[in-house]
């Protein structure tokens, strides 16, 4: 029998409240680990978190729990290729870095470029998102391999960095079963049994506060109508709380701040539609998410979401107040409308497929493996 392949993942982000990127990470970690034929090791980048690894990460995954000095490797890393990977997670075939940073590593390295905000729109970034272009370009320069989860970033990555089709991969990722809820107690989180809900942590990129100034005008027809946002507040979150108190019908606007996963299902479950008019992401699970519940989901026309969602959601131009108006009034209304978005949402979640998400990765990983023996 040929020995399991080995792979070291980072696991930073299943630490803490998880983000977007920390739930694709667990979901992919998770859907790795089912399989049973892939030595997997997780590692994380951070100094007092590693005791929380091992909780984190899934059954059979073994967590590489020595001291890791966050900020002291990524000083170091950028200039020269020390400490290794390998000194934590001990020799391995293949190192996937899932969120931005690639450790230098004797193995070859795939590194997740989840989306280029931080060169797209760098007014919208951290500090910490900004470092990202010198970190990528470093990593890049080393000979990563990149993996994207939409063609539209792939392109962009390609295009930005000058490189190569086949040194950027995209596979799409698979969606977390998110049904089950109770809409009877997302109706008492909300507040109403009718609710517009946003699920996203309240950062510029989100486009929160031009959905706070869209709702302001639907809710002028409807008095019972409510905007539920649920996530973590993010850095900016000043300007999405100065859109609500500028709004006419601030009092029909309620922020619910992070929400856990129970909390999350009962709020899909009893939704009557899900906004999301993101001026720009990676990819988007949370429309998924709502199309699994049944939930008619307004997006945008911007980044990989028409490539994601395709007609199973209407797409307005995220810039423009009336537009996104126009699409909320359109899928809370149209009884019609909401029966063919719904239907054609169970079809498209079904495109992304775990089992699918870990055979094409998994040959990644054996392609990759075999270049360097």
């Amino acid at each position: 029998m040929a020995p399991r392949l080995r792979v070291a993942l980072d696991a930073t982000s299943l630490l803490g409240p998880r983000t977007g990127v920390g739930q694709v990470t667990a979901g992919l970690l998770e859907a790795l680990a089912s399989r049973g034929d892939l030595d997997l090791r997780a590692y994380a980048i951070t100094w007092r978190g590693r005791h929380e690894l091992d909780d984190a990460v899934p059954a059979g995954v073994t967590a590489a729990t020595k001291p890791f000095p966050a900020r002291g490797t990524r000083v170091l890393w950028p200039r020269v290729p020390v400490p290794r990977i390998e000194h934590w997670t001990g020799d391995v075939d293949v190192v996937h870095a899932t969120a931005f940073v690639a450790p230098p590593a004797h193995a070859p390295v795939l590194l997740t470029i989840h989306d280029l905000t931080y060169l797209r729109f760098p007014e919208m970034c951290t500090d910490d998102t900004r470092s990202y272009a010198r970190l990528v370009r470093v990593a890049l320069e080393r000979g990563v391999t990149v993996h994207t989860y939409s063609d539209f970033v792939a392109d962009e990555v390609r295009e930005h960095y000058g490189l190569p089709s086949e040194r950027v991969v995209r596979v799409y990722p698979g969606l977390a079963t998110i049904t089950g809820g109770d809409p009877r107690r997302g109706h008492e989180i909300a507040g109403s049994p009718r609710y517009v809900l946003a699920l996203s942590t309240i950062e510029p990129r989100k486009n929160l506060p031009m959905l706070v100034r869209a709702f302001d005008v639907v809710a002028a027809d409807d008095a019972d109508l409510r905007l539920v946002v649920a996530g973590p507040p993010g850095w900016g979150i000043d300007a999405f709380d100065e859109a609500v108190r500028a709004a006419r019908h601030a009092a029909s606007i309620h922020r619910l701040g992070y929400v856990d996963a129970a909390a999350r299902r009962d709020l899909l479950a009893g939704a009557t539609v899900l906004a999301y008019p993101s001026i720009y992401e990676g990819f988007g699970h949370p429309p998924l998410e709502a199309m699994q519940c049944d939930v008619p989901v307004v997006a945008s026309s911007a980044g990989p979401l028409p490539e994601v969602l395709g007609d199973a959601a209407l797409l307005p131009d995220p810039t423009d107040v009336d537009s996104i108006a126009d699409a909320l009034r359109r899928a809370l209304t149209d009884d019609e409308l909401r029966g063919q978005l719904i239907a054609r949402g169970r079809e498209r979640v079904a495109r992304y497929d775990w089992e699918r998400t870990t055979r094409e990765m998994t040959a990644l990983y054996e392609r990759l493996a075999a270049r360097a023996r």
